[in-house]
């Protein structure tokens, strides 16, 4: 284990300590307050304190075992040799936890999101791609128990979609699909395509995180919210109320729309929440670019023009380009099996901030 790393952990194992003995203190006991915020500092300390207290017994225990490794008895030494091997596992492994457990939780993995897909360069068969993958996040949503809301849709005119917005509900939803933002790249044969040449079409996606109002404060002077008729299907209704949202943030410019509810306040709701989303994030992605430019996986911000995927039809080959990440199941992971290729970047991730960590 690296030094500072021991150190830290060394450092939250005392203050645990420390804790206890204040929570038995009787001025502590009377004092709610102060009662309460250490309770709550001792609960998220425990799991570490205890896994700490655990990898340094299992670290006497290998330090035994080492010692008897090294005894006259031959059939002593191969028992402890098969202990050595046993515990330099779980020692590894502990130390991978501890390292883990101590790096900042990102404080939106639990929340629901937003999912924007926008056709990029390619005409008609990058809306139909564009598509493809709102269908490929709503099965994968489909298979992970999330709810689904389409906010707003822009159909193209051969097919598939110009621009979609729809909101994600469910557990670990933001966790999961965080790092899907950016320039996704599609290789195929169109349709249309009569001499059976590739064509190569790109369509982006946002994946933003739903906020709690606290977290970004939205001045109403700040705001022109326009009322208008909702488009596509929804039957007589639409053709009667003005219930769509429309939301501009002046001084960034920033224009939000919601027309999925019959209810216009329910729409002024969603469609605020949607323009938090985007301030913030922008706000992430102007400050991650100038502390981590370095990063493969920029998280929340995503960067639109970066190239992260391609799906290559031809080939059944789909390449995520940030961890050089080749799987030939694309027909798979168009179908929603995306775990294949989400667990690799959640792992990506979490070397990266453990490197970060260990410096």
């Amino acid at each position: 284990m690296k030094p500072s790393i021991r150190t830290r952990l060394e450092a939250l194992a005392e203050r645990h300590e420390e804790l206890a003995r204040l929570l038995a203190e009787p001025e502590v006991i009377a004092d709610a307050e102060r009662f309460r915020r250490h309770s709550q500092e001792y609960a998220q300390l425990e799991p570490v304190a205890t896994a700490w207290r655990a990898w340094g017994e299992q670290q006497q225990q290998l330090e035994a075992a080492r010692a008897l490794a090294l005894d006259a008895d031959p059939e002593l030494r191969a028992l402890a040799a098969e202990e050595v091997a046993q515990l330099e596992a779980a020692v590894g492994a502990g130390e991978r936890e501890l390292a883990l457990a101590l790096l900042p939780p990102d404080p939106h993995d639990s929340a629901n999101l937003f999912l924007e897909i926008r056709a990029g360069t390619g005409g008609d068969e990058a809306a139909i791609f564009a598509g493809d993958l709102l269908r490929m996040y709503l099965r994968y949503a489909e298979r992970r128990g999330w709810q689904v809301e389409i906010l707003s849709e822009s159909p193209g005119e051969h097919g598939g979609c110009k621009e979609v917005i729809a909101r994600v509900a469910g557990r670990g939803a933001y966790a999961r699909l965080k790092f899907e933002s950016g320039t996704h790249r599609v290789q195929r044969v169109p349709e249309t395509e009569a001499q059976g040449r590739i064509h190569t079409s790109a369509a982006t996606v946002a994946i933003l995180p739903e906020l709690d109002e606290v977290e970004v404060r939205l001045d109403p002077k700040d705001l022109r919210i326009d009322t208008f008729r909702a488009s596509g299907a929804g039957g007589q209704h639409i053709n009667k109320t003005d219930s769509a949202i429309r939301i501009t943030h002046l001084p960034s410019g920033t224009v939000v729309e919601c027309q999925d509810e019959r209810s216009q306040h329910k729409n002024r709701a969603r469609a605020l929440s949607l323009l938090a989303a985007r301030l913030l994030d922008a706000e992430t992605s102007r400050q991650q670019s100038a502390q981590a430019a370095s990063r493969r996986l920029q998280v929340g911000s995503g960067d639109r023009s970066e190239r992260i995927r391609t799906y290559n039809f031809p080939q059944g080959r789909i390449t995520d380009h940030r961890i050089n990440l080749t799987l030939y199941r694309l027909g798979d992971v168009i179908d929603g099996a995306l775990d294949e290729l989400l667990e690799p970047l959640r792992r990506e991730d979490e070397a990266e901030r453990l490197a970060t960590l260990a410096d």
